[in-house]
Formats: C-alpha cells, sequence, structure tokens
C-alpha cells in the first residue's frame, strides 16, 4: 500500500494531503530510510513518523487497504518519544 495512504487510514495522520507533505519534507521513514508519498508500506515495515513535538515508530501489523477501512488494527506502537528540537528551548 502507499505510505501516504497507509498514514492515513491507519489514522496516524488525518488527511492524506498532509501524510503527503510530512512524508516530502522528510517526517516519515521507513525501516530507518527517507521516502516518497508513493513508496510501499508492508507488513512488518518499521514506520517513523516525527510530529511537532513529537517521534513515533510503529510496527505495521496490516497492509490491506479493504481490512483497514473496517477498521483492522493497522500497527503497534513500538517507541513514542518526545523530540526536543523541535520544541521551543526554554
Amino acid at each position: 500500500m502507499r505510505a501516504d495512504k497507509f498514514l492515513k487510514l491507519s489514522r496516524l495522520v488525518k488527511r492524506r494531503t498532509v501524510a503527503q507533505e510530512m512524508i516530502e519534507v522528510g517526517a516519515v521513514h521507513v525501516d530507518g530510510r527517507p521516502i516518497k508519498p508513493s513508496s510501499e508500506v508492508r507488513m512488518g515495515d518499521l514506520v517513523e513518523v516525527a510530529y511537532p513535538g513529537r517521534i513515533l515508530r510503529v510496527l505495521v501489523l496490516c497492509d490491506d487497504e479493504a481490512a483497514l477501512k473496517r477498521g483492522t488494527v493497522a500497527y503497534e506502537l513500538k517507541e513514542e518519544r518526545r523530540d526536543v528540537r523541535k520544541e521551543g528551548a526554554c
């Protein structure tokens, strides 16, 4: 499944256009590598998403579009950490 579509269907990102923008600026990596919005995400991949102020690392459990639309669990959270570089320093 396309990376941008996976992010949307798994509810890691609310809109596909936002997912595309995040990928294009380098905020999303798959297995440690930067990707394109059209890159394939497969079951077993480790996806890292950098939001403002935090970073999520998830393991892809399902890459089937129909199953995700039915509400199947898409990923397992592996790590969540604060990204102090993105936050304002006081």
